[in-house]
C-alpha cells in the first residue's frame, strides 16, 4: 500500500506577532515546518508535500528537497489547502494512504503517524482521525460521536462529524474530545468528498473536517485513533506555545540521549537539536547549545556557556565557553573558555584554542597551541607549532583576503602580527612584538620591530613645577 503526507504550512500566523511565517520560526535551530516533514519520513513516507502560502518563497527555502510544494495562493481554509497539494503535479494519481499532518505541529511522533496509516490500512477505513482528551478544549474542532472510547484507543462507533470553535454551540463547545487536526484518508474517498465540500460556515472557508462526513454517509468507515500523549497533538500558534513546544521537544531528546550514555547535571540547561549525534560517555555541562549536524565523540566534555552548530566534535575533547559553527575539532584538542571557531576551522589531534582565542578558516596542526588573545584566519598551521599571546594573521588588505602558513614547531612570540600573504617556514622563531611581512625560512630566528631607545632622566625633566611640589 502506498503512503504519502500532506503538510498544512500556508497560513501566516498572526498570534505570532512576527513578520515571518509562522511555520518558519524554529525550536532546537530547526524550523517547525520540518519538524512536521521529518516525523513523516521517520514513519517510512517518501512522498510528501508541503503546502506554502504566506511566506512562500521563505518557506520553500527552509524546507529544501524535504519535500515537494505545492502553493495555496489565497488562504480559504484547509480543505482548499489539502486540494492545492492534490493538484500538485507530486501527488498527481496518488492513490493509497495520506496523512494530512499541520507544519505548526511540531510534536506528532512517527510512531504515531504509522499506527494511523497502519490502523486505516488494517480497517480498510476511509478516514481514520487522530483525536485527543485535553482539558481546555478552546479553539479545537470538537469531535461529536455516539459511543464512548474503548480500551484499544478506537471509537466504538462512526463519527457524526467534527465542529469547529466558531460553529459550535454551547453543548458542543463543552467536549473536550478534540481533533488533532491529522487523518489518514484513502486518498480516492478524500478526493470525492472534497467535490462536495462548501464554505457555508462562520468562516466562510472549506474545511477539511466536512470530508469526514462525507465519507461516513457514504459507506465507508470513518474511526478514531486516540493519541496516548495529547502533547503530541500541541499546535504553535503563540510565542508561548512555542516555548512550551520547545521545552517538550527539549526534554524529550535529553531523556533519549541519557538513556544511551550522556550524563547531564542540568538537563533542562542543555539543549540539543534533532540532528545533533552524541556519543556515550559525553558529559554536557550547562548552558550548552547543539545545533544543526554537530555531532560529539565519546569522552568529551563539553560547556559550560557553549554553542555549536554544525561542528564535528571528536573522542576526549574539552570544549568549554565556545562558539563554534561549521568547524571541526579533532581527537583530544581543547577550545576555550571563550573560544570562537568561525566557519572552517579546524583543530587537529591534540591542538588548542584557548582563552579569548578566534579562528576562521584556519587549519591548527596536530599539537598545536594558539593559547590566548589571538586571531588566526585563512591560516594552515603545521605541527606542534606555539603560537604566542596577541599574535594575528593580518589576512584582509580591505579588498581581499589572504592565506598564512606557519611550518612545524615553529614558535611565534607575544604580540606578533603576520601580514598575509606570508609564508613562516619550520623550525623557526619569531621575536615577540615583531612585524612579519616578509617570508621567513626553516630554521630561521625573525625579528622585526624597532630597537629600543633609551632617554634617561627624561621623565624627570617632563614634570610640571606643580608635580615637583607636591
Amino acid at each position: 500500500m502506498q503512503r504519502a503526507a500532506i503538510v498544512l504550512a500556508a497560513g501566516a500566523g498572526t498570534r505570532m506577532k512576527s513578520s515571518k511565517p509562522k511555520v518558519a520560526h524554529e525550536i532546537l535551530g530547526k524550523p517547525l515546518v520540518n519538524w512536521a516533514i521529518d516525523a513523516a519520513k521517520g514513519a517510512g513516507i517518501s512522498q510528501v508535500c508541503a503546502v506554502v502560502g504566506y511566506g512562500a518563497e521563505e518557506v520553500k527555502a527552509l524546507i529544501g528537497d524535504r519535500a515537494s510544494c505545492a502553493h495555496q495562493p489565497e488562504q480559504r481554509g484547509t480543505a482548499d489547502a489539502v486540494q492545492c497539494a492534490l493538484d500538485d503535479p507530486s501527488l498527481a494519481g496518488f492513490s493509497g494512504s495520506l496523512v494530512i499532518l499541520y507544519g505548526d505541529c511540531p510534536l506528532i511522533t512517527s510512531d504515531t503517524i504509522r499506527r494511523l496509516a497502519d490502523l486505516r490500512e488494517k480497517q480498510e477505513a476511509g478516514v481514520v482521525v487522530l483525536t485527543m482528551e485535553v482539558d481546555d478544549p478552546t479553539g479545537y474542532g470538537r469531535i461529536v460521536r455516539e459511543d464512548s472510547f474503548g480500551s484499544d484507543g478506537l471509537a466504538g462507533g462512526a463519527f457524526l462529524r467534527i465542529v469547529e470553535q466558531a460553529d459550535a454551540d454551547e453543548a458542543t463547545a463543552a467536549i473536550t474530545e478534540c481533533n488533532s487536526g491529522m487523518y489518514c484518508f484513502d486518498a480516492a474517498a478524500l478526493r470525492s468528498a472534497l467535490e462536495r465540500i462548501d464554505s457555508q460556515n462562520a468562516q466562510g472557508e472549506f474545511y477539511v473536517t466536512d470530508a469526514i462526513e462525507i465519507i461516513r454517509e457514504s459507506g465507508a468507515k470513518a474511526i478514531a485513533l486516540r493519541v496516548d500523549d495529547p502533547e503530541e497533538c500541541l499546535g504553535v500558534n503563540s510565542r508561548i506555545q512555542l516555548a512550551t513546544a520547545s521545552h517538550i521537544l527539549q526534554m524529550r531528546i535529553n531523556e533519549r540521549l541519557m538513556e544511551s550514555g550522556v550524563t547531564m547535571m542540568a538537563p533542562e540547561q542543555v539543549w540539543v537539536g534533532p540532528d545533533v549525534t552524541v556519543a556515550q560517555d559525553v558529559e554536557l555541562l550547562p548552558q550548552v547549545m547543539l545545533y544543526g549536524s554537530t555531532s560529539i565523540g565519546e569522552g568529551s566534555i563539553i560547556g559550560p556557556n557553549t554553542r555549536l552548530t554544525d561542528t564535528q566534535v571528536g573522542c576526549d575533547c574539552v570544549v568549554d565557553e565556545t562558539v563554534a559553527i561549521e568547524a571541526r575539532i579533532d581527537d583530544t584538542a581543547t577550545s576555550g573558555p571563550r573560544a570562537y571557531l568561525r566557519p572552517g576551522a579546524h583543530l587537529c589531534v591534540g591542538a588548542k584554542a584557548g582563552t579569548h582565542v578566534e579562528i576562521k578558516k584556519s587549519c591548527v596542526g596536530k599539537g598545536s597551541k594558539v593559547p590566548h588573545l589571538s586571531y588566526i584566519g585563512d591560516t594552515t598551521i603545521g605541527e606542534g607549532v606555539n603560537i604566542g599571546a596577541g599574535s594575528i594573521t593580518c589576512n584582509y588588505d580591505g579588498t581581499n583576503k589572504h592565506a598564512t602558513t606557519i611550518g612545524d614547531r615553529s614558535f611565534i612570540g607575544s604580540d606578533t602580527m603576520m601580514v598575509a600573504p606570508v609564508n613562516i617556514g619550520s623550525d623557526v622563531v619569531v621575536g615577540a612584538g615583531s612585524v612579519i611581512t616578509k617570508d621567513v625560512p626553516d630554521g630561521a630566528l625573525a625579528v622585526a620591530r624597532a630597537r629600543e631607545k633609551l632617554i634617561e632622566g627624561w621623565a624627570l625633566r617632563r614634570k610640571k613645577p606643580s608635580d615637583s611640589q607636591n
